[in-house]
């Protein structure tokens, strides 16, 4: 048994270094690490690629720009083990395997929008309401 467990190895491995063009090559760059408090547990991305979504075993789901900047975090229960972003990056679905449950969470981005230099009706100091 042990021999032919060793002949396999052997053809295997002249195989594999005499193939020619059977195997494309994959070049790859470490871009970012991001130092985390907590270990992390799940990653989503938004499909437009602007956020990064890393939820921790500690209940955190830490939320990162695509250059690796901290935008925002907030907790959720422990026993969420997976999470998963809906298709416009408005949502994030998470689940327990523990509690056999799905949470969906809305999610709004705040925006802050310069608005010195704008036209204004009214005084200039006063209150915004709905």
């Amino acid at each position: 048994m042990k021999s032919k467990l060793i002949r396999f190895l052997i053809t295997l491995t002249i195989a594999l270094s005499t193939a020619t063009g059977s195997f494309g090559g994959v070049e790859w760059n470490l871009q970012k690490t991001l130092k985390m408090d907590q270990p992390p547990l799940d990653v989503a991305v938004s499909l437009d690629g602007r956020y990064v979504f890393v939820l921790t075993s500690g209940g955190v789901i830490f939320i990162y720009t695509q250059d690796g900047k901290l935008e925002d975090k907030f907790e959720v229960e422990n026993d969420i083990d997976k999470i998963h972003i809906g298709p416009r990056g408005e949502r994030l679905f998470l689940t327990s395997r523990k509690d056999k449950t799905l949470r969906i969470i809305s999610l709004d981005f705040i925006v802050d929008i310069n608005v010195s230099g704008s036209p204004y009706k009214g005084p200039k100091d006063a209150p915004v309401v709905p």
